[in-house]
């Protein structure tokens, strides 16, 4: 059998087996260069494929007599169809879930991963996935393998960004600077965005679960804030003092926001098809629920009736 003493005598380039009573097979121990020695188990898996299986090398906290019964652990693996040599090389190769999310994004950009409304994300909507993932995601689960990571992992995930475990001053630019910051209805939409990454994950085969399931959020609460009757007086003012050079179309949008709270792309997307002054009603065909029509105050029309019905865009950029 193998023994401490035989670990020691082992030549350099051989490997000794394990042999006499009580001996294991298929359990040996190899020197190759150096003093180092390492315990294997040798054997064939169910379609015949001879493997080797390292199981550690000789000192803390291998020794014979461990790596012995580490070997019989691993060949009734194989009895029962296992191949642990192949599995310890897949999961060492594994892919991340820094590069789930580049596949993640990259499916997305190709128009190949569609939304519960079956469109493609839009472009404003994927610069807050990417933001998500660089600024959260990847720096507290990127190095995980995609297969390894648990609901603790999540858990910890949401609880750290809850926390500000990502807060960072970030560059944005040549000079420019961003704040990142955390809270709880950032971690909510980091996990809505992790439980999608990872339900793809789960339709490419990359694991077979998905671990964000089941694992409680905080409750998303909307933005509630709205202007002040001072507020919009002091933009009302603004506007008004605001030089003759500034360009007319860009002060008849943000009148034309306050006057209606829709949303900045929505606004900037909106073409002259869309709008009907007489029946004071705008149908967008793509806002971020959808098809929607939405009723227009007179003074928004009014508004609308003095700019340039010139080009396709109500508010266009130049």
């Amino acid at each position: 059998m193998i023994t401490l003493k035989t670990v020691s005598a082992i030549p350099s380039n051989s490997t000794v087996w394990d042999k006499g009573k009580g001996a294991v097979s298929g359990f040996g121990a190899r020197r190759q260069k150096g003093d180092s020695v390492a315990y294997v188990v040798k054997y064939r898996t169910t379609e015949g494929r001879q493997r080797w299986a390292t199981i550690g090398r000789h000192g803390s906290p291998w020794t014979p007599d461990l790596a012995r019964a580490e070997a019989l652990r691993l060949l009734a693996e194989v009895a029962r169809g296992g191949d642990p040599a192949r599995a310890k090389k897949e999961a060492r190769t594994a892919a991340t879930v820094s590069e789930l999310c580049d596949i993640y994004l990259e499916a997305c950009e190709a128009g190949r991963l569609l939304t519960r409304r079956q469109t493609t994300k839009k472009p404003s909507t994927l610069v807050g996935d990417k933001a998500r993932i660089e600024r959260h995601i990847r720096p507290l689960l990127g190095s995980l393998k995609i297969a390894a990571v648990t609901r603790a992992d999540i858990e910890r995930f949401r609880d750290g960004v809850s926390e500000g475990a990502t807060n960072a001053l970030v560059k944005t630019g040549k000079h420019g600077l961003a704040r990142v910051t955390g809270g709880r209805g950032t971690a909510t939409r980091a996990m809505g965005m992790l439980g999608a990454m990872f339900s793809f994950a789960v339709r490419r085969g990359l694991r077979v679960d998905n671990p964000v399931h089941g694992v409680d959020r905080h409750a998303y609460v909307p933005r509630q804030r709205r202007l002040s009757d001072a507020e919009y007086a002091a933009l009302g003012e603004a506007l008004r003092s605001m030089p003759k050079t500034t360009w007319p179309v860009a002060m008849a949008a943000a009148r034309f926001l306050a006057l209606t709270s829709w949303r900045r792309g929505e606004m900037l997307g909106l073409r002259w098809n869309e709008v009907d002054l007489t029946a004071r009603t705008a149908r967008l065909t793509d806002t971020k629920t959808g098809y929607s029509i939405r009723p227009l105050a007179r003074v928004a029309c009014d508004l609308l009736r003095q700019l340039s019905h010139g080009g396709e865009l109500v508010f266009p950029a130049c």
